[in-house]
C-alpha cells in the first residue's frame, strides 16, 4: 500500500525493505538466503542495498527467484510484484484459478475496471466460462 492509499509503486523494492527491517537482518545476512533456487546465482548484498535505496540495478529474471528466496515469499508473488514496479503493469490471478503448478495471470493496466478486459472475456467465452467472475487488484468490492 503506498503513503497515498492506493496501491505501492514499488511493490518489489517494498519486499526487500520489509526484509530488511526485521529485528537482527542485515544486508549480508539477507544476502546470504538470496540464492535464485533455478539458477543457483546469489544476490549479492550490494544490489539488495541498491534495490532496498531505490537507486539503479540491473534487472535479471534470477533476481526474482533470489528475492523470493531471502523473503520466504511465494514466488509467483514477488513476480507479480517485480513486473508491477519494472513494467507497470498490475498482473494477477483474475479469475481465481491458480493453482501451485499452474498460474492463470492477466497483466493490465493499474485502475482498470473488469468490464475494460474484452479480450479476457473474448477468451472465456470461447472456453466456455464466460459466467467466471473476474477481479482486479484494488477493485473496491474485490473479496480478499
Amino acid at each position: 500500500m503506498s503513503p497515498t492509499g492506493g496501491e505501492s509503486l514499488t511493490p518489489f523494492t517494498d519486499m526487500v525493505r520489509e526484509v530488511l527491517a526485521i529485528k537482527g537482518a542485515t544486508l549480508r545476512s539477507v544476502a546470504e538466503r538470496a540464492v535464485d533456487p533455478e539458477t543457483g546465482k546469489k544476490l549479492q548484498h550490494t544490489t539488495l542495498h541498491k534495490i532496498a535505496n531505490g537507486e539503479s540495478y540491473r534487472r535479471d529474471r534470477w533476481i526474482v527467484g533470489a528475492v523470493a528466496a531471502a523473503t520466504g515469499r511465494a514466488l509467483s508473488e514477488v513476480r507479480r510484484a517485480a513486473a508491477a514496479e519494472w513494467v507497470g503493469l498490475t498482473a494477477d490471478d483474475i479469475l481465481g484459478m491458480s493453482t501451485p503448478e499452474v498460474s492463470v495471470v492477466v497483466a493490465y493496466k493499474p485502475g482498470t475496471r473488469p468490464e475494460e478486459l474484452t479480450l479476457v472475456k473474448e477468451a472465456l467465452k470461447n472456453l466456455d466460462l464466460e459466467d467466471a467472475t473476474i477481479r482486479v487488484v484494488g477493485e473496491s468490492n474485490q473479496e480478499p
